[in-house]
């Protein structure tokens, strides 16, 4: 009998010792490169949501934690990481602030059987002809962006020549097509566009593109860049005076962006964003308004869109393993799938058909430095100035059926 109930204790200790294993998440990100501010402040958001979760008792019964890799913008990179965390044993890979380096890290994830969710990845390629039952993505796809930026400049900027410089590789390619669509600027001929290379755009050829852009005669320059090669280009934009005597729009920005180049330089930009610190206040959302009192004080710095999508990942995949109470991937997926919640700002949803993040979405323009550093961190970038919600700007399931058959897919993400 003590015997028995010896063994019997032995073997309670080594299950619950088991069950208080960790669970990795895996972070694919920019660390080093033209994105490494998102990428920092992805690993922050992650970071935070962990911590929380941990408080409150883990996911199942145990604690997660976080394993990261650099990916540097760098799609062979970030693929061969996604092999590196599989064996490290991730049960489930996010970040990237480079829509190759999500489709690409997504595509092996899936042939690992592991969920892959894409934070900064704006082509609609994403979710679209290259989406799969894998890949979910959390922030708007290119064509939420030009809806939303491109119903501000038709009203407010009607009938405008527009000249472009987009970052030669899906993302700007995505981007540039959705906003000249949206605007009704498909004629090339009247707004004239050029492709910079990425990653490896010198400045020079940023200095060569914005000096046809300036002997044109477009009154709206389009900069379809993102990171610090926005910055370079803003920089030289600013020394040739573009940016008074044009309407700049960037139709992705970041808080960090604005940081990086200085308000003074971005004053006036417009763009889009899917969150900023100011939203959860704007939508009534209490959790969002906590999230920002946390960061603000973990940090000392506001949350920016790459740090929120990050959080949002980690608690919206926790809370699907605690509903389908496993960690299995085709599991999570069904909980996913339609699930309709709210957390950062109003309702959400991750849309069925091809798990695209529905959600409302902001145009965007850059405050004067003046009312910038009202702020105490001297961070009060963005002034709202047009939103649509989710159902509004999301393309329709008609529109992504045509974009998978042109793109050789089948309907069906698999």
């Amino acid at each position: 009998m003590k015997r028995t109930t010896l063994l019997a204790l032995a073997l309670g200790l080594c299950l619950s010792a088991e069950a208080a294993d960790p669970i990795t998440l895996g972070l694919n990100y920019p660390r080093t490169g033209s994105y490494k501010e998102e990428g920092l402040a992805q690993m922050r958001g992650a970071l935070l949501a962990i911590d929380e979760i941990n408080a409150k008792g883990g996911v199942l019964g145990r604690p997660l934690r976080l394993s990261s890799r650099n990916s540097a913008s760098r799609p062979e990179k970030a693929v061969a990481n996604v092999d590196k965390l599989a064996d490290e044993g991730a049960v489930m890979l996010f970040g990237g602030a480079s829509s190759a380096v999500a489709i690409a890290a997504g595509k092996r994830a899936r042939e690992r059987g592991l969920l892959y969710f894409g934070t900064l990845t704006y082509s609609n390629d994403t979710t679209g002809k290259d989406g799969h039952r894998y890949m979910f993505r959390e922030c708007n796809n290119a064509w939420m962006s030009a809806k939303v930026l491109g119903e501000y400049l038709n009203k407010h900027l009607p009938n405008k020549r527009y000249f472009y410089i987009t970052s030669d590789y899906t993302w700007g390619h995505t981007s540039e097509s959705s906003l000249r669509q949206a605007t009704g600027t498909q004629d090339s001929a009247r707004h004239p566009g050029l492709k910079t290379a990425f990653p490896g755009a010198r400045l020079s050829d940023y200095r060569d593109a914005l000096t046809q852009a300036a002997a044109s005669d477009a009154e709206v320059l389009v900069l379809v860049l993102f990171g610090e090669d926005m910055v370079r280009a803003m920089r030289i934009a600013d020394e040739m005076g573009l940016n008074k005597r044009m309407q700049v729009a960037v139709p992705n920005l970041t808080q960090s962006m604005i940081e990086t180049a200085g308000p003074d330089i971005m004053r006036g930009v417009l763009g889009t964003e899917p969150w900023t610190w100011r939203v959860p206040e704007l939508e009534g959302s209490e959790a969002g308004k906590q999230f920002v009192q946390n960061f603000d004080e973990r940090y000392q710095t506001h949350p920016s869109s790459s740090a929120a999508s990050a959080y949002s990942i980690v608690y919206q995949w926790a809370d699907a393993a605690t509903r389908a109470r496993s960690l299995n991937s085709e599991q999570v997926i069904a909980a996913l799938e339609g699930h309709r919640y709210r957390l950062l700002k109003d309702e959400q949803e991750w849309r069925a058909f091809d798990h695209q993040n529905v959600q409302t979405v902001y145009a965007v323009r850059v405050k004067p430095r003046e009312e910038v550093l009202k702020d105490r961190f001297k961070q009060d970038y963005f002034e709202i100035v047009h939103r649509l919600t989710g159902e509004q700007a999301a393309p329709s399931h008609a529109q992504w059926q045509l974009e998978r058959t042109a793109g050789g897919q089948k309907l069906a993400l698999q």
